[in-house]
């Protein structure tokens, strides 16, 4: 038709050109033209319902992903959690072996500790008994007049013969 305007109807995967008779022009319709609008409707009737279902599947699409996506951060932040449980046990446990290991070993050197004073004292007694000897012996020969023999051991302190 030479006096219609074309209209170009999108989908997304069509292009449809319809002929559309003008506002003035419709008190003058042939009944070609009202079946050629029936037509033109019935093509927009069925555009909307494949744009609704593409929107509709769309949506689907986009809620199922939205849902995996859900449960994937779900199951990261679970795991992320257990593994730092597990982390925070094993630096307890490390904690509680450190503190133990620190408390052995100030046990064992305070035991050194003992020991060293017990040996100091013994060898402390012992040189006080050795002394005492001395000082007896020393006593006895003031009191007898004679020297400590060479074989007594005295030797350091330049016993002579007399």
């Amino acid at each position: 038709m030479a006096s219609a305007a074309a209209e170009k109807v999108e989908s997304s995967t069509e292009v449809d050109f319809v002929e559309i008779s003008p506002p003035h022009q419709k008190s003058s319709r042939k009944p070609s033209d009202r079946d050629l609008e029936l037509a033109r409707v019935e093509t927009e009737k069925k555009l909307s319902f494949i744009k609704a279902w593409e929107d509709s599947e769309k949506t689907k699409a986009d809620n199922k992903a939205q849902k995996k996506k859900s449960a994937i951060t779900s199951w990261e932040n679970s795991k992320k959690a257990s593994l730092e449980s597990q982390l925070q046990k094993i630096e307890q446990h490390l904690e509680n072996k450190k503190a133990e290991s620190k408390e052995t070993i100030k046990n064992n050197i305070a035991m050194v500790h003992k020991t060293a004073e017990e040996k100091r004292a013994m060898v402390e007694a012992k040189r006080g008994e050795e002394l005492l000897k001395v000082e007896e012996a020393a006593a006895k020969y003031r009191a007898t007049g004679k020297p400590p023999n060479k074989k007594k051991g005295f030797g350091c302190f330049g016993a002579r013969e007399v």
